[in-house]
């Protein structure tokens, strides 16, 4: 910006987006003086350099304003993890289904895991059902992401939200 650009010659757009040219950087820090404003480096890489006569604090509190906006516009989901045994008793495995489904109206992603402990890891077959039996029963309101998946000594899958018919 400014007197900080080390180029010979810059490309020149004067501040209504019209092409001045090809113009030395002494004269395109004269031209942004003359009009008070302040002369920005747009893109470095090109040959030569493109500058362009803007004024800079009025840009950046702009594009600022304009990030600002997007943030506000940008949904975060998070992921909430729901645990389950391999041998979940009916009461307990509608609880925690209540649990998910709550979780998955409010817009958040769901981890469901089952953790063996000991001899359990020869019966995986059975945390597989479980978990199948979990997808089963909050299908109206979520979808199954990523299936179920051993990984050590845990099998996880992960649900989400059915999206919203209009």
């Amino acid at each position: 910006m400014n007197e900080g650009i080390k180029d010979k010659e810059v490309r020149l757009i004067d501040e209504d987006g019209s092409m001045i040219g090809i113009v030395p950087v002494e004269e395109a820090q004269r031209l942004a003086e003359a009009k008070d404003l302040d002369l920005v480096v747009i893109a470095s890489n090109a040959t030569p350099t493109v500058c362009k006569i803007t004024d800079y604090s009025k840009n950046e509190f702009e594009r600022s304003k304009r990030e600002k906006e997007a943030k506000k516009k940008q949904k975060q989901v998070s992921l909430k993890e729901v645990r389950l045994s391999a041998t979940i008793e009916e009461h307990d495995f509608e609880f925690k289904m209540k649990n998910a489904c709550k979780f998955l109206q409010s817009g958040s992603k769901v981890k469901v895991s089952i953790r063996f402990k000991g001899r359990e890891m020869r019966y995986t077959t059975i945390g597989q059902e479980v978990l199948d039996k979990f997808a089963q029963a909050v299908k109206e309101v979520g979808t199954v992401e990523k299936q179920p998946k051993l990984e050590g000594r845990s099998m996880t899958m992960i649900l989400v939200p059915v999206p919203a018919t209009k």
